[in-house]
């Protein structure tokens, strides 16, 4: 038993992705809104990405920039890599933990207003 939990743990030592990353949990911001924001920087080489985030005005481009640097910066501390060859190798946005709350409506009902949260993942990898 200990021994394939030993070869099981180097299995997944090998495999475990070393690119750098970044991840924003509970952003008080529809996936869905930030997912349309991801999709235009996937691909996009660093400095591109944070030109194109700082020049958007959607709502969603702010916390997506603070990963995005975020990211960079574990890249170039942790990993000793150029932020001038970084480029966004995988971006996405999860829901997170929806806030539920009242709006009271006429005649003593109550309708329910769902606040969405996201985890937003930002990926970097080195062009080759």
């Amino acid at each position: 038993m200990a021994k394939n939990m030993r070869e099981k743990t180097a299995r997944i030592a090998e495999n475990k992705d070393r690119r750098p990353r970044a991840v924003a949990k509970h952003v008080r911001i529809s996936p869905y809104k930030v997912r349309i924001v991801l999709d235009i920087i996937r691909g996009k080489s660093y400095t591109q990405a944070v030109a194109i985030l700082e020049n958007t005005p959607k709502s969603a481009s702010e916390p997506i920039k603070k990963v995005l640097m975020s990211a960079a910066a574990n890249a170039e501390n942790n990993l000793g890599m150029s932020k001038d060859n970084l480029y966004v190798a995988a971006c996405f946005a999860d829901q997170g933990v929806t806030l539920k709350r009242i709006m009271p409506r006429a005649q003593g009902r109550a309708f329910r207003l769902l606040k969405r949260t996201s985890h937003i993942t930002v990926v970097l990898d080195a062009k080759a």
